[in-house]
C-alpha cells in the first residue's frame, strides 16, 4: 500500500481557475444575475436558471416561479457588458447578441415536496418554523477547509484564483490593453508530508488581440500578473512558467467554445482538493440544497479548522427530496484531528442546524448575494463578507472539545 497524502515526502497537486470571460463562467454569471434580480424583488422566488452561450447568441432556460417581473434579456446584456464582451469581433457583443428566453414554472410535484416536507405530511414536526420546508432535491454536498491559507482554503486553488483575478484586473485597468475577457490559470504545488513546499508549475493562458506578439505577452504576463501574485518563499529556480503554451489565443469566449451553466464545479469549490457532491451552484435559489447545503458544509468545516480541532476537515451532508432533516452528516479529518472524529461529529450535530430552512434563516440567504460568487470561487472570498465564511462558532467548538 502506498503512502498517504500526509505521509508522502513529495506530492504534486494541481488546481485551475478561469476568468469571468470564460464561456462557462459567463453563463454562471448570467444565471446568478437572473437569480439576484428576482430575489431583489421577490425573496421567496424559486429559481432554477440555466444558460447557454455561443457565437452571438445566449439562451436562458429553466424553471422560475415568482410574482415579480424581471427583464431577463436586459439582465443578460448588462452581465455580458460588465464582463467586457462589447465588440462583435469578440464573437459576442452585449448590445447585438441574440437572447432567447424559455422558462416555465417549477414542477408542481417539486413545489409541493419543498413546501410541505415529509415530516409535515407524516405529522412528526418538532419545529414548524424550519421543518415545514423540505430539501429541493436529493443529493450529497461537501464542505472543506484547511490551514494552508489565511482564508482556510487549499493553496493551489487560492493561487489559481488570484492569478485569474489579476489577469482580469490588468485588462480592465488598461495595464495590458491587448487582453480580452477569456483566460485560465493553473497552479501545481509540491507538498511534503501534507504541507505546501514549493510552487512547481504555473500556467496562464490569456485571450489577446492580434496586435501583440507571443514574446511580449509572455514577458508582460509574467511581470504584471504572475510575479505580483506568487508567494516569494514558495518560488525557486526550478519553478516552471508556461504562458499561452498553445501559442495564439485570439479566438476565445463563447465564440470558441459553447458555454453552459454549471460546468466549472471544481473551480467553484476547492480545486479538486476535496470531494464533490456533483451539483452545481449558479442559478439556484437557496431551497436547492446543492447550493445552500454546500455553503453550510463549508461553514461547518471552516469553523472546525478555525477552532483547531483539525488541520483539514471535509464535511459531507446528504438529503432526500422533500425531507427537512439530513439523511447523513459525516466528517473526515485526514489524520490531522486533535480530537477524535466522533467527538467532532457530536459537536457538529449539537451546534449546526443543517435543515434547509434553518440554513436559509441563519445565513439570510434569500437576498441577492450570488452573482459575485459566480466567478473566482464561492469559498475563501473574504472580500465579499459571505455568511458561510464566518468562524463565529470556532470558540465554542474549541472549548467544548476541551482544547486550550
Amino acid at each position: 500500500m502506498g503512502l498517504s497524502f500526509m505521509e508522502s515526502p513529495s506530492y504534486l497537486f494541481t488546481s485551475e481557475s478561469v476568468t469571468e470571460g470564460h464561456p462557462d463562467k459567463l453563463c454562471d454569471q448570467i444565471s446568478d444575475a437572473v437569480l439576484d434580480a428576482i430575489l431583489t424583488k421577490d425573496p421567496m422566488g424559486r429559481v432554477a436558471c440555466e444558460t447557454m452561450a455561443t457565437t452571438g447568441l445566449v439562451v436562458v432556460m429553466g424553471e422560475i416561479t415568482t410574482d415579480c417581473y424581471v427583464d431577463i434579456p436586459q439582465t443578460v446584456r448588462e452581465t455580458i457588458r460588465n464582463i467586457g464582451y462589447t465588440n462583435s469581433s469578440y464573437g459576442i457583443d452585449a448590445d447585438t447578441c441574440g437572447v432567447i428566453v424559455s422558462v416555465k414554472e417549477q414542477s408542481r410535484d417539486i413545489k409541493e415536496a419543498v413546501e410541505h416536507s415529509l415530516e409535515t405530511r407524516e405529522g412528526h414536526i418538532s419545529d414548524a418554523e424550519v421543518e415545514s420546508l423540505g430539501a429541493g432535491d436529493q443529493g450529497m454536498m461537501v464542505g472543506y477547509a484547511c490551514v494552508e491559507t489565511p482564508e482556510l482554503m487549499p493553496l493551489p486553488i487560492s493561487l489559481a484564483h488570484a492569478l485569474t483575478k489579476r489577469l482580469s484586473l490588468v485588462r480592465k485597468e488598461g495595464t495590458l490593453p491587448y487582453l480580452r475577457p477569456d483566460g485560465k490559470s493553473q497552479v501545481t504545488v509540491e507538498y511534503s508530508h501534507g504541507k505546501p513546499k514549493r510552487i512547481h508549475t504555473v500556467v496562464v493562458s490569456a485571450q489577446h488581440s492580434p496586435d501583440v506578439t507571443l514574446k511580449q505577452l509572455q514577458q508582460e504576463i509574467r511581470k504584471n500578473v504572475i510575479d505580483p501574485v506568487l508567494p516569494k518563499n514558495l518560488v525557486d529556480s526550478k519553478t516552471r512558467y508556461l504562458v499561452n503554451p498553445s501559442g495564439k489565443f485570439e479566438n476565445g469566449g463563447p465564440n470558441a467554445d459553447t458555454g453552459l451553466t454549471g460546468r466549472k464545479i471544481l473551480v467553484d469549490t476547492y480545486g479538486g482538493s476535496a470531494r464533490h457532491g456533483g451539483g452545481a451552484f449558479s442559478g439556484k435559489d437557496p431551497t436547492k440544497v446543492d447550493r445552500s447545503a454546500a455553503y453550510a458544509a463549508r461553514y461547518v468545516a471552516k469553523n472546525i479548522v478555525a477552532a483547531g480541532l483539525a488541520e483539514r476537515a471535509e464535511i459531507q451532508v446528504s438529503y432526500a427530496i422533500g425531507m427537512a432533516h439530513p439523511i447523513s452528516v459525516s466528517v473526515e479529518t485526514f489524520e490531522t484531528g486533535k480530537v477524535k472524529d466522533d467527538v467532532i461529529i457530536a459537536l457538529v450535530n449539537k451546534h449546526f442546524d443543517l435543515r434547509p430552512a434553518a440554513i436559509i434563516r441563519d445565513m439570510n440567504l434569500r437576498r441577492p448575494i450570488y452573482k459575485n460568487t459566480a466567478s473566482y470561487g464561492h469559498f475563501g472570498r473574504e472580500e465579499l463578507n459571505l455568511p458561510w465564511e464566518r468562524t463565529d462558532k470556532a470558540a465554542i467548538l474549541r472549548a467544548e472539545a476541551g482544547l486550550k
